[in-house]
């Protein structure tokens, strides 16, 4: 037995999407081209195949009850029908077993489901498809859900958004246990972009929020986003949009499921990440630019909604950025 190997343990179930088990996969087996030692074993709870959402075969390797009794990272995939998912209570106790019996647990997309169905992500932040990301926090409440990032870390457990995400963790994993240099050459190999970092947002700020036919509601959205350095106060917003500032809170609330202050914020730091990662501006410009005022304020923001400084999120871009060859 190879004991500098790296067991991955993929538990497959009827209806799972198969991108989830596959882009993770073929990015362990990548990094292992290029010196990683990552075992990876295709568990189902009885030992059997299993049809993926698609109607796909999956071939498994073992039943969990074959498996050893530590392994190195659990792997939990999704399913579009997440439903049934966490109503198959063998399927959730073995998560909640072979959970316990690996050193990282990662869930991909709609995998954070059946995790949160062990109670094993209470009291944690988690991340799930943006879809989905309400289902999940209403559904598991003492779970709590970050709607926007790619992927989340909180202790053992790494959680990841919407299918090719998973690619993205994956990458950060081969850097966390092999280095950048590695990564970058698996990142290169997939033709993807080295390892974005898990805190970047899954889409636009206007995306993230509740769609919305709302005339008043879309034309205070328009000014914010046209111009996210403009004086953006809630007076201002509701003069524009030709309502009392009352009025225009309760509307944004029921349509975007956001307050105007937190659709402001969002869209500066939204044009924050990218000043920070696309140019070579000092805190105080790129806050400036922003509208977010000063230095302090941008950290207390990036704190706030991303939990990391300006700095550490446009060094961990950059230094997630394939080098010139």
């Amino acid at each position: 037995m190879d004991t500098d190997a790296h067991d991955v343990v993929v538990l497959l179930f009827d209806g799972v999407q198969m991108l989830d088990v596959a882009g993770p996969i073929d990015a362990f087996a990548s990094a292992n081209a290029f010196g990683a030692n990552y075992r990876i074993t295709h568990a189902s709870l009885t030992g059997a195949d299993v049809v993926a959402s698609s109607g796909a075969r999956h071939g498994a390797d073992a039943s969990v009850d074959d498996l050893p009794a530590t392994f190195g990272s659990l792997l939990v995939p999704g399913s579009p029908n997440w439903q049934v998912s966490v109503t198959d209570t063998a399927l959730v106790a073995a998560v909640r077993e072979l959970s316990q019996r690996s050193r990282r647990t990662v869930s991909i997309c709609a995998g954070a489901f059946p995790l949160a169905a062990t109670g094993l992500l209470d009291g944690r932040r988690a991340a799930t498809h943006w879809k989905l990301a309400r289902h999940l926090a209403a559904r598991y409440p003492e779970v709590t859900v970050d709607s926007a990032s790619l992927f989340v870390t909180d202790g053992k457990f790494v959680t990841s958004a919407g299918v090719t995400a998973g690619i993205d963790l994956v990458l950060s994993l081969v850097e966390q246990d092999h280095g950048p240099v590695l990564a970058r050459e698996v990142a290169r190999d997939l033709v993807v972009f080295m390892a974005r970092p898990g805190d970047q947002s899954q889409f636009s700020v206007r995306l993230d929020a509740q769609p919305t036919d709302h005339s008043v509601v879309r034309t205070a959205m328009d000014e914010i986003t046209e111009d996210p350095r403009g004086n953006h106060t809630l007076a201002s917003l509701a003069a524009g949009a030709g309502v009392s500032p009352r009025h225009l809170s309760r509307l944004f609330l029921a349509e975007t499921g956001h307050t105007p202050q937190h659709f402001v914020d969002r869209t500066r730091l939204e044009a924050a990440c990218a000043a920070l990662t696309g140019g070579h501006a000092t805190l105080d410009q790129v806050a400036e630019q922003t509208g977010v005022g000063s230095s302090e304020s941008l950290r207390r923001l990036f704190h706030r909604e991303l939990g990391v400084s300006p700095s550490a999120y446009r060094h961990r871009f950059r230094t997630a950025t394939p080098t010139p060859q």
